[in-house]
């Protein structure tokens, strides 16, 4: 229990070094950039008097979480869906070699296509609310992970694969019973990454289809002038983001710790 407690610890340092650094720079860059002003520019106090000491900050802090609640279920879906799909694809691929050389060229130029540029299309197909921005947030997540699941799969020990075939198992039991259990590194990295994925595709959608969440408050912030709605927004986001890194990493190392020490060797 000691080694767990000491592994979470080890992965949750860096990451406090690292919101305590955003906060520096974002006072630095206040600093840097003068011709930003105190009316758009609002620094960490700014945005703690808005969302909590001043006359207004219940009904602030309100409207943000509002928004916060639906742009998280949308983040939430997309996660998901945009995760289980990607494990499903990769097993598919790493089961049939010729379905991954058919197909993983399309899914690659498909990636590089922009997302902005395919949301019409997306919106058009699934319209402007849930399932459309939902939709785009998978899209966010799936390509990296399956990437990063189908490395996990194919990293499988070759001796325990054949271990399986020996006493009858088939590819889809090696699949069960090794890949996937070896792949777990592999498939908690893609989903720390993911989760901040996630959340930008949710963004992308709010703003550009459903008209709701924080991705549509942000933008119809500026032209309001409501500069503290604006970087308290983007404050709040960021930090959710790494909060949820931060849960996804530590269940990945407890989940790891719990099969073995040299689990979770992948970063």
């Amino acid at each position: 229990m000691t080694s767990t407690l000491r592994r979470v610890a080890r992965f949750l340092a860096p990451l406090a070094i690292a919101m305590a650094l955003l906060f520096a720079l974002w006072y630095l860059f206040l600093v840097a950039f003068p011709q930003v002003g105190p009316r758009v520019g609002k620094s960490p106090v700014d945005v703690w008097r808005y969302l909590f000491t001043g006359s207004t900050s219940h009904t602030a802090r309100a409207n943000l979480m509002d928004n916060l609640q639906i742009t998280l279920r949308d983040a939430s879906i997309g996660f998901a869906s945009g995760i289980g799909a990607a494990v499903v694809v990769a097993a598919l691929f790493v089961l049939f070699v010729s379905l991954e050389r058919t197909l993983l060229p399309i899914a690659v130029l498909l990636r590089s296509v922009p997302l902005v540029a395919m949301t019409p299309i997306i919106v058009l197909v699934f319209g402007r609310g849930l399932v459309g921005v939902a939709v785009m947030a998978s899209i966010v997540v799936f390509f990296p992970a399956l990437v990063m699941i189908m490395a996990g799969l194919r990293e499988a020990p070759r001796q325990a694969q054949e271990l399986v075939a020996a006493y009858g198992g088939n590819r889809w039991t090696a699949l069960y019973r090794v890949a996937i259990p070896s792949a777990l590194p592999s498939l908690f990295a893609a989903a720390r990454i993911s989760v901040p994925g996630a959340l930008i595709g949710a963004l992308i959608g709010e703003w550009l289809g459903s008209g709701e969440g924080l991705g549509s408050s942000l933008i119809k912030a500026i032209p309001r002038y409501q500069y503290n709605e604006l970087w308290a927004s983007i404050a709040v986001v960021t930090i959710v983001s790494i909060l949820l890194y931060a849960v996804v990493g530590v269940l990945e190392n407890l989940v790891l710790a719990r099969f073995g020490p040299d689990a979770g060797s992948t970063p």
